[in-house]
Order: structure tokens, then sequence, then C-alpha cells
């Protein structure tokens, strides 16, 4: 890209029925020139942009005209065809084969999700979230939906009282139809995000993981509860653990595409190693840490009634989640004098700020904060 180039932005447009590439550009006298220059070239009130049918020679025709004149950003117009590689393929025929008298998710729709290997869990909320949306604007083609329609619909939702993250999942559905499916990537440019509440992580005593630990039904149960405090690991990246992720000698886990794809190093406890010997003798893992079945990886639904179900015969007052455990992992980290940027590293984190959220619950550093109504009586 030349200094001083004008940079026209690429994006889908869905006018009279068609798919349309939309030219969005700073006002410049020159790209309007040559945009009036184009005989299918059409100026959208609505989108106050010029579009034109989108079709492969009218792509060829931009890049040739704007050549040496101006910058095409296509970066979210053409399609990425990016893959969940770290997940194992999912099988959605039991969306396919059931009978119901509503609007159900199209074929398309399922065939992207199982060639993207989404996770299960992933897809089945995607799949519930759009097919509701679906049945909104049931009397509607798709692809005929604005993104006024869909504006008020997520308007409709916020003021229902219905969490921002249930809305985020919602519009997440939806883009994966536009953007993924029928490969618009930014039609839907204009859709407001709603902003995400900042609540506080919630920790639980060392006490009450020791309480979790102790009052699990068996060796492996033990092992999974352990793990995820002593690792601060995600349930996701837990389940999805191998064998050889564990390395003893060097008393490190390896994660491999965690959250956001990236691979990272976290510490192994050695209280964890007296749980781990027996479990693998009794169990006898084939190929992940944690199997339902050989070979077959644990399952999400089954950790989170491993941890809730021990806090229960625990006799804690909170419900616990898998996640918990990994904030009490930070935390006690923390309060412990570890650095921050320890932490951040052994969590996951792209940016410290992320991981500064912890010192708003460590109690020893707001035990060391004098009030100053004490410092005058």
């Amino acid at each position: 890209m030349k200094t001083g180039f004008t940079t026209i932005t690429l994006k889908h447009l869905y006018i009279n029925d068609q798919k349309q590439i939309g030219l969005y550009y700073p006002t410049n006298q020159r790209a309007d020139q040559i945009i009036k220059s184009i005989p299918t070239a059409i100026w959208s009130e609505e989108f106050s942009m010029y579009y034109l049918p989108n079709k492969p020679k009218n792509v060829s025709l931009l890049f040739d005209s704007f050549r040496g004149i101006a910058w095409l950003n296509g970066a979210h117009f053409f399609e990425k065809h990016f893959v969940n590689s770290s997940n194992d393929s999912i099988n959605l025929d039991s969306y396919r084969n059931r009978n119901s008298s509503k609007r159900c998710c199209p074929e398309e729709y399922l065939a992207k999700l199982e060639q993207k290997r989404y996770a299960m869990n992933t897809a089945n909320t995607y799949i519930s979230c759009f097919e509701k949306f679906m049945n909104r604007f049931s009397d509607k083609d798709l692809l005929a939906i604005s993104e006024v329609e869909i504006n008020q619909y997520l308007h409709e939702l916020s003021v229902s009282q219905i969490s921002t993250s249930y809305i985020n999942q919602m519009l997440n559905s939806i883009k994966f139809y536009y953007e993924i499916v029928m490969n618009m990537p930014n039609r839907f440019y204009a859709i407001d995000r709603p902003i995400k509440e900042k609540r506080l992580p919630k920790p639980i005593g060392k006490a009450d993981v020791l309480a979790l630990i102790d009052n699990t039904n068996n060796i492996k149960h033990r092992c999974i509860v352990s793990l995820l405090y002593s690792s601060g690991l995600r349930r996701q990246e837990l389940i999805n653990l191998k064998l050889t992720d564990i390395d003893v000698s060097r008393m490190t886990v390896r994660i491999n595409a965690g959250k956001g794809k990236k691979d990272r190093i976290t510490i192994l406890s050695k209280a964890f190693l007296k749980y781990l010997k027996p479990y693998l003798a009794a169990y006898k893992p084939e190929y992940f840490l944690f199997e339902g079945s050989p070979g077959v990886k644990y399952s999400a639904t089954s950790v989170g009634k491993v941890v809730n179900n021990a806090a229960i015969k625990a006799g804690l007052s909170q419900h616990v989640t898998p996640h918990m455990l990994r904030h009490s992992f930070a935390t006690h980290l923390l309060e412990a004098g570890t650095d921050l940027r320890y932490i951040q590293s052994l969590l996951g984190h792209s940016s410290v700020q992320t991981t500064e959220i912890y010192t708003q619950v460590s109690m020893s550093h707001i035990n060391s904060i004098v009030s100053p109504l004490d410092s005058v009586i």
C-alpha cells in the first residue's frame, strides 16, 4: 500500500434480494469518478455507499479499476477457511432427524458447524439461539432480514432482562449464519453488541478447596478437582488433555490450543502426583488423561457434575463450578505473593489487565489497605 492512497473497504450488502459489493471509503473525488464510470455501480441512500452486484467479474473489475489509485481492503470480505482442528468431529444428525412444526436450522448451517469442528456445546447453543431468531422472523426469508430488524430483536431481548451473555450468544449464532455459512463476513457491521457486564471472579477459600477434594466419590474425580485447581485449567482444557501433556520430569502441564487457539505451559502440583499415580493404575486411560470410555475424552457436563456433587457433599453453601477453581488458583497465587505477570502466563491471558481483576478479590491486598477513618480516630 502506497502512502496517500485512499482505502476502499469491501463490504457485503443485500439489496433487492441480491448479494451486493458495498464500497466504503472517506470522501474522495477521484474514487467517486472511477466508481461512477462503472455502469453497474449504484448509490445506496440506506447504506451511504456505492454498490454493485456481487459477482466474480465485478470483483476483478474493481481491482483493475483501482490498481495504482486506491487500496481495496478485502480483509473481512473474503471467507477465512479456518477449522477448529483441535476439536473432535461432531455429528448433528439428531437435529436433522427431528419432527418439528417450527422453523428448523438450515442444513447448510448444520453442515458448516460440522465442517469447522465447533465444540458440541457451542453447536448446541448456536442452533438453539438461531432457531429462536428464525422463528421470530418466521414470515421472512433469512437473507431479507435487515440490520435494523436484528438490532430491534436484540433490544427486545435486552429489555426482557435476558443476560448480556445470552444476547452475545444469540448475536454470535446470527453472525455465524451470515458471515460463515452465507459467506457475507461483514454484512451486519452496524449491529450493536451489548456491553459485557464486568463481574468480579468468585474464588473459594483454601479450606473449601480441600473439602471439595476430600468429598469426591473416587480417585478419578479427586484427580479432576485437584488438577482444575492446582494448574488453573479451564474445563475444556482439562478434558482435552492427553497423557503426553503431563510432564512429571519437568512438573508441567502442556495446554494445546487453549482459548484463542494458544498453547501454553502451566505448573504441575507435587501433591497432585499422589492422586495421579493410583488413578492411572486403576483406570488405565488410553489416550486422553480423563476418558468417559476407552479413547474417548470425558464430557464437559460430567466435569461440572463432579465439582458440583463434591460441593454439595462437602456442605458448601454456594454453587461451585469448575471455573471457580481456576479463579481460586489465580487468587491464592496472588495472595501468596506470586508476580502478576507469572499468573498471567499460567492462566494464558493475552493482557495483564485481564489478570489484574484478581487484585480486587485478593484478601491479602484488601486487608493491607488501611481505611482513612482508622487513621484519624
